[in-house]
């Protein structure tokens, strides 16, 4: 080594492992696993007995996944805005309450030949900026329509007229529509415990009831569909809602396996905690209507992989034959890239019409045209926060629930540490270190050694030691450096590293996993760091398997304690330093929690406790998945970091 930017870009390990893999192989192997033993499991039912004990059971893992529903015990105060009056079709402009305060924009369609009472269908829109409004989701509606169905469509959170982050003042949003406002107000909702898709799906939950409150419709008869995030709330009300009597989802269900692979990231109420770790699939979504008619909407170049459609649909037709209804699970595929297609619109009218009016009906698709979105607004100017500023939106519950906890706590303290004990440790197994070491040379008077170690099987991690030349030969303390970028921005650090070797200290500089040499390979034009990037979408997959990326950084730095105590020429015995910034802070902190050694702190722009930035309308969002630590202000308020 003779300047700074060689050991910035040069790997030394480069040719022991493969470690900008490793973390993806990792997350990857012990999905899998998961995976085969959610197929063995349900391989194994094969009676109505075991089939009814598997649908309780998906039922109770996913609501628990979700930290639970809000209550469903208010009044909903609906109201009608305004109607449109077209030649054998009125459709209503309603606003209905969720929940106290938040409320939801919905259209409701009515045909003049629904039969009395009738059958309807909820539809819930997929990742639309005119939500309802969107043309495309009107064409579907309005075939259901056609089909003599009544129709009601709502606005999700985030889209249509229910911007969470719009000004009034502004005339627009300071967080973007859709999937921005998801991620950023659903990072909060994980670190309370909770996912963002139990408001989706109570949400929906509402539109049931809503709809089954209307003196036109049967409650007994009321259908669900959407496509892509419509696609995923009809999944959720299929495994939660046993009023649902048909549901046709639409380009979503496939299985988890095939998506983890085509290396996609999700929407944030796409992500269910626990799911894949609860042994649970988009078989179960299917397996829990049984023997409920189910419909299966898919385009053939969708990036929701159709070999895992296929795949999940075939597997699921037997628990119909089991209780007695062959044929009442099938699949409808068009060739198109991802879209609700009026080829897949008449399919869910003809699949509709038959099972819940009796009679199939296939509308004509050129008879259909969408008015323009904003025709269909509920509120004067299409935003609930201009209409009703004082509207109740995700943040606002996060507030809630965030003082609530404050005030009441779930553990106590002991009780906390425990918590935080089995998130670090439990999922982990233990293995030898096996160091490799290799001294590259000195620069300015100081010397450098890089260190490759095992952390847990199949992760390896990284450091480099710094010390003064003039201090060979003598046992230092340590000054753990804990950065953003690791290994990769020593320049920048350059000046402290110097002051600190000049108190006869040694640096190490610390890779935990997923940082510095250790960064993953980018999956796709992303950035690892950047939102949908590898590290984004691998912490979604851990989500699913009950784990975090924060965790498993917090244990690389328990068992760097364990490597410096045989790294020769440190003393590890004495209270050891850390110097963290940014979000590393939070992992210092955490480890600190559980290892007293860590005990001399310091910190530099640090990331704020997360009770602060729960607290904070706006944050920065950047990387946040990476060190959200799901459930940490639920079960260890006592301790956040």
């Amino acid at each position: 080594m003779t300047t700074i930017a060689e050991l910035e870009q040069w790997s030394p390990f480069a040719a022991y492992y493969d470690v900008r893999s490793q973390l993806k192989r990792h997350v990857y192997a012990r999905s899998v696993a998961a995976f085969a033993a959610g197929d063995a499991a349900r391989d194994a039912v094969r009676t109505v007995e075991a089939l009814r004990e598997r649908q309780r059971l998906i039922r109770t893992a996913f609501l628990k996944g979700l930290g639970g529903l809000p209550p469903s015990d208010s009044p909903l105060n609906a109201r009608v805005t305004g109607c449109i009056e077209e030649p054998g079709l009125r459709i209503e402009k309603v606003i209905f309450e969720s929940r106290p305060g938040v409320f939801v924009t919905a259209n409701l369609y009515v045909p003049d030949n629904a039969p009395a009472p009738a059958a309807a269908v909820l539809f819930l829109c997929g990742h639309s900026y005119e939500g309802k409004g969107y043309p495309r989701y009107q064409c579907v509606c309005r075939h259901l329509a056609a089909a003599g169905l009544i129709v009601l469509a709502q606005d999700p959170l985030g889209q249509g007229e229910r911007l969470g982050y719009y000004e009034p003042s502004l005339g627009a949003p300071t967080v973007p529509w859709g999937t921005t406002e998801h991620d950023h107000v659903g990072a909060q909702c994980l670190v309370l415990g909770d996912s963002l898709a139990r408001y989706f799906l109570h949400d929906a939950l509402r539109g049931m009831d809503y709809l089954g409150a209307r003196p036109e419709v049967d409650p007994r008869r009321i259908g669900v569909t959407g496509n892509s995030g419509g696609g995923t709330q009809t999944c959720m009300l299929m495994m939660t809602d046993p009023r649902v009597a048909a549901a046709a989802p639409g380009t979503f269900l496939m299985n988890r396996e095939t998506y983890m692979y085509a290396g996609g990231a999700q929407d944030a109420e796409q992500i269910w905690p626990g799911f894949t770790a609860a042994g649970l699939d988009h078989e179960d979504v299917l397996l829990a209507m049984a023997p409920r008619p189910v419909r299966v909407l898919a385009v053939q170049y969708d990036f929701f992989p159709i070999e895992g459609t296929r795949r999940s649909v075939a597997r699921c037709q037997r628990f119909w034959s089991l209780l007695d209804r062959e044929g009442g699970l099938d699949l409808v595929e068009d060739v198109s890239p991802h879209a609700y297609t009026d080829t897949l619109a008449r399919a869910a009218a003809e699949f509709f019409s038959r099972h819940l009016l009796g009679q199939a009906v296939t509308p004509d698709s050129a008879a259909i045209q969408a008015l323009p979105p904003e025709a269909l607004w509920c509120t004067p100017t299409g935003q609930v926060r201009a209409w009703k500023p004082e509207a109740r939106f995700v943040f606002d519950e996060n507030q809630d629930r965030l003082r609530a906890l404050a005030v009441h706590p779930v553990n106590s303290r002991e009780q906390a540490r425990a918590w935080l004990h089995e998130q670090v440790r439990g999922p982990r197994t233990p293995c030898d270190l096996n160091p490799r070491l290799m001294d590259l040379g000195q620069y300015q008077g100081i010397e450098v050694t890089a260190g490759l170690w095992w952390s847990q099987p199949g992760l390896f991690n990284h450091g480099y030691l710094l010390r003064r030349v003039a201090d060979r030969g003598q046992p230092l303390p340590v000054t753990i450096a804990l950065w953003p970028e690791g290994t990769n921005d020593v320049r920048r650090h350059w000046n402290w590293i110097t002051l600190e070797c000049e108190k006869s200290r040694a640096v190490l500089i610390f890779d935990p996993t997923g940082t510095g040499a250790l960064q993953p390979m980018p999956l796709d034009n992303r950035a690892p760091q950047a939102r949908y990037g590898v590290l984004h979408k691998l912490s979604d997959d851990l989500c699913f398997l009950g784990d975090s990326l924060a965790a498993i950084r917090v244990w690389d730095l328990l068992r760097l304690l364990e490597m410096l105590a045989c790294w020769p020429g440190v003393v590890a015995a004495t209270p050891l330093a850390v110097h963290a910034e940014g979000f590393m802070a939070t992992y210092a902190r955490l480890a600190a929690t559980l290892e007293p050694r860590l005990a001399q702190m310091a910190f530099r722009d640090a990331a704020p406790p997360c009770a602060a930035w729960v607290a904070q309308r706006h944050y920065d969002d950047y990387e946040t998945r990476t060190f959200v630590l799901p459930g940490l202000l639920r079960h260890a308020p006592h301790i956040d970091c």
